[in-house]
């Protein structure tokens, strides 16, 4: 490829990719209400900047090859900081490791856009083989604090398994989200623990957590459920003792496993919770995301809690690297009540879901607990049917 053919594809692709980038986005039609959905993904894998794949030099790349891949954006952490909406996502090389970058938005709706480079995330002294699925938390400590899940191979494995690993949660806390300062991993009684997330208030004077205690890197075993426990010290964070705040259930769309989200949003009724529920079917896993409410005072007491899933995959949602999958582990609550949900699809790429503080209430104060049973689903069909036909007669 001569230098002016190089030039033009290079041109080609940054116009592409310009246009990506300032692609607006829109509410998407229908809905239930609750939330909206929006018609475009807000980031994926073609959002990241060309310099971070491709090598621009003509004199070692002359064909413009893509050198460094990038498989997939999800899973990320969200937050409001400094006027503008950032998003710590997970990012996926081709090579399978995943690393952390933050893309910004004016709106958080569209127009994201990487910083020029990736986190650097300082490693403990056993290294870590992959982190992923960052929880932003501002802490009333005045540090801002990322809780990800680092993973390792699991070194009682056989030497033939290489799909066995040991998942802990990493911490690290930083003042700008560029400068990051690695705090010990969280020590627990549990053999797995993923989707770990800091409560962003002191309660007891300690640190608390939201924990997810399992067996196995993938089965729950005698583990599961999201559990709660507190820490004297962050420097070197320790929970000796776990209770279960919102355990699994048979036959419910959080019978296989479950995991909180994003740290909770304080409101005037409680702490409001999004997570994330696995149930199996005949295809597969599929994970869907709900919600729960706790007290104010006593952040583990659950006082609300609707039955179903709040977002399930929809349409190409459903399709990607891990198919039949939603996820969240960011949401930002704006001073004047609206709600930016963000949450992947499929372990492939990025989605918001809008909402308000007050939707939310309702429909956690007011959607019925799961009965358990089909008859009990039944008549709380029939209760809500004989109030509406009641109503429709009146008129």
């Amino acid at each position: 490829m001569t230098r002016a053919q190089f030039s033009r594809k290079l041109a080609a692709l940054t116009i592409e990719h310009k246009r990506l980038i300032a692609k607006p986005n829109k509410k998407a039609a229908g809905g239930n209400g609750i939330f909206n959905r929006y018609v475009h993904p807000v980031v994926t894998a073609a959002h990241t900047p060309l310099f971070w794949r491709y090598d621009l030099h003509h004199a070692s790349n002359p064909h413009l090859l893509e050198r460094i891949g990038v498989n997939a954006a999800f899973n990320a952490g969200a937050i409001e900081h400094k006027g503008k909406i950032l998003l710590m996502l997970r990012v996926e090389g081709s090579d399978r490791k995943s690393f952390f970058a933050v893309a910004e938005s004016t709106n958080g709706i569209d127009r994201f856009r990487f910083w020029d480079y990736p986190v650097v995330l300082p490693e403990t002294d056993d290294p870590d083989t992959n982190v992923y699925d960052m929880r932003l938390v501002r802490h009333e400590d005045g540090w801002l604090y990322g809780l990800f899940c680092t993973e390792r191979k699991d070194p009682c494995a056989p030497r033939t398994d290489l799909s066995s690993a040991i998942a802990q949660c990493g911490m690290a806390r930083t003042k700008d989200l560029v400068t990051w300062e690695r705090l010990p991993d969280l020590k627990t009684g549990s053999a797995q623990q993923r989707n770990v997330v800091l409560h962003p208030e002191f309660v007891q004077g300690k640190y608390a957590f939201y924990t997810r205690p399992q067996d196995g890197f993938i089965e729950a075993g005698s583990g599961g459920g999201i559990g709660w426990g507190l820490s004297d010290s962050i420097d070197h964070a320790q929970i000796n003792s776990e209770i279960i705040v919102d355990d699994r259930a048979y036959h419910t769309i959080k019978e296989v496993k479950n995991g909180l989200g994003p740290a909770p949003l304080k409101t005037a009724e409680g702490w409001l919770h999004l997570a994330h529920g696995v149930r199996n079917t005949a295809a597969g896993l599929r994970y869907v995301l709900y919600m729960f409410l706790c007290d104010l005072k006593v952040p583990y007491k659950v006082i609300a809690r609707p039955a179903g899933y709040f977002i399930a995959p929809e349409g190409e949602e459903r399709v990607g690297d891990v198919s039949n999958v939603v996820f969240s582990s960011g949401w930002v609550m704006r001073p004047n009540g609206d709600v930016l949900i963000y949450y992947a699809s499929s372990d492939t790429r990025m989605h918001v879901a809008t909402s308000t503080t007050e939707k939310l209430l309702d429909y956690v104060l007011h959607t019925p607990e799961d009965g358990l049973r089909s008859a009990a689903s039944v008549q709380q069909r029939i209760a809500l049917i004989d109030r509406n036909l009641k109503l429709l007669k009146k008129k």
